[in-house]
């Protein structure tokens, strides 16, 4: 599914590490990684030579794991000068971190990220980065609603990227509250969990399955963001891997909006992933 996977890096430290998660992706799925950067207009040299030698540090990393690497340096506005790129070369998905000023604007407004995932014609994964220091995630959260585009896409990023650090996946549904769930959390063994979650949960999982990796199925009552944030924090996973909202402004004002709570509450390392491949 992931033949070309591009990341974009610049001067920020998080950027390198989010890149970090595509090289592993790329090793994982036997994909040629684009590794780019887009220098912006005004830029001062010490930024450039900082976002030089990431470039330089992830290339190496990628030749020692025989990963078939190019790297892309231009001059220019970076979602504009990305898109170019991955109608050229037919990149499949995107790679890019959130940075702090990104959580601090609401629904992402006029953000590099925000427009990344709303422009680009290829799938994209927003990285927030919370611990620079733990790249290798062994257990990775995926909280899933009961409706879920993308059933597919999203099965496969997330058993690649569990395949290529040999991680154990704890997926995570929230229900409202009713009386059997007063007493607490209610665990589910697969075969439990394909009786009584919603069908488009139950296909998910028949997806993961074909990766081949270890997994197991919560169901919590609760508030969704604030289950995610608790899940993660107390059960202390080290990376979540959850789908792009795809809530109005108008719903999101309503209602709330989970990915954006969580993208300001999460204790660890946060991918939100927009899909776009149907199959």
């Amino acid at each position: 599914m992931y033949k070309k996977i591009l990341t974009a890096v610049n001067e920020h430290l998080n950027s390198e590490i989010a890149a970090r998660y595509a090289l592993n992706l790329a090793k994982a799925c036997g994909s040629k990684l684009y590794i780019c950067f887009i220098a912006e207009k005004g830029i001062t040299k010490s930024s450039f030579e900082k976002a030089e030698e990431a470039m330089k540090r992830l290339f190496l990393d990628a030749e020692k794991l025989n990963i078939e690497t190019e790297s892309i340096t231009e001059t220019g506005e970076p979602v504009e000068e990305i898109n170019k790129i991955v109608k050229k070369e037919g990149i499949n998905i995107v790679f890019a971190s959130t940075r702090r000023e990104d959580i601090k604007r609401r629904f992402y407004a006029g953000t590099v990220a925000r427009n990344l995932s709303l422009k680009l014609p290829c799938s994209v994964a927003l990285v927030r980065v919370v611990h620079m220091g733990r790249v290798h995630p062994k257990d990775i959260l995926v909280p899933l609603k009961a409706r879920i585009d993308h059933a597919k896409e999203r099965a496969y990023f997330t058993g690649m990227m569990a395949q290529g650090f040999h991680s154990k996946v704890f997926i995570f549904h929230t229900v409202k509250p009713i009386t059997k769930f007063f007493h607490g959390e209610i665990h589910l063994t697969p075969a439990q969990w394909e009786e009584r979650v919603p069908k488009d949960i139950s296909n998910y999982i028949e997806q993961l399955k074909k990766c081949e990796i270890e997994f197991e199925g919560r169901l919590s009552p609760g508030h969704t963001s604030r289950s995610i944030t608790i899940e993660a924090a107390s059960r202390r996973h080290d990376l979540i891997i959850m789908g792009a909202s795809e809530r109005s402004m108008l719903s999101s004002v309503l209602k709330g909006n989970p990915v954006e709570d969580l993208l300001k509450e999460t204790p660890c390392d946060l991918i939100i992933l927009k899909p776009r491949h149907e199959g």
